[in-house]
């Protein structure tokens, strides 16, 4: 994969992160959550189509070959987020909390920033070349 569909995979994951965990701002306490316990909500098929983004999620993230204990973790924080948010309530309102699809965007940046520190800057300079 060439440095161009590199950066826009790293990007899709960012915008599905955000849009799952903290795309939307509580007022008056300025608490984040996305859709996933929104989703989680409804009884049963909820928790299994947050999952099934969050598995996408690490998939994209598959593609930059991630180390195996890397890829353990972003295996971890889904299992658990979806084995905890089946609890009716209870779950949801651990969904709101955890937000394992941000923890997992935390995990593959890190190992980008180690092994591949030019998509970071190529993604500055993209930007900059943008808003000139």
């Amino acid at each position: 994969m060439d440095a161009a569909k590199r950066l826009a995979t790293l990007n899709r994951i960012r915008k599905l992160s955000q849009l799952m965990d903290t795309s939307i701002r509580i007022p008056l306490i300025g608490f984040r959550i996305g859709l996933d316990p929104i989703i989680g909500l409804v009884p049963g098929a909820g928790d299994l189509i947050s999952t099934g983004f969050s598995a996408y999620i690490i998939y994209l993230a598959t593609r930059f070959g991630i180390p195996r204990q890397d890829l353990a973790k972003m295996i971890f924080n889904v299992g658990l987020e979806a084995v905890v948010g089946s609890v009716p309530l209870v779950g949801d309102l651990f969904d709101a909390f955890y937000k394992s699809n941000i923890r997992n965007l935390a995990i593959l940046e890190q190992h980008l920033m180690v092994v591949e520190p030019e998509l970071e800057e190529s993604e500055l300079e993209e930007l900059v070349s943008i808003n000139s």
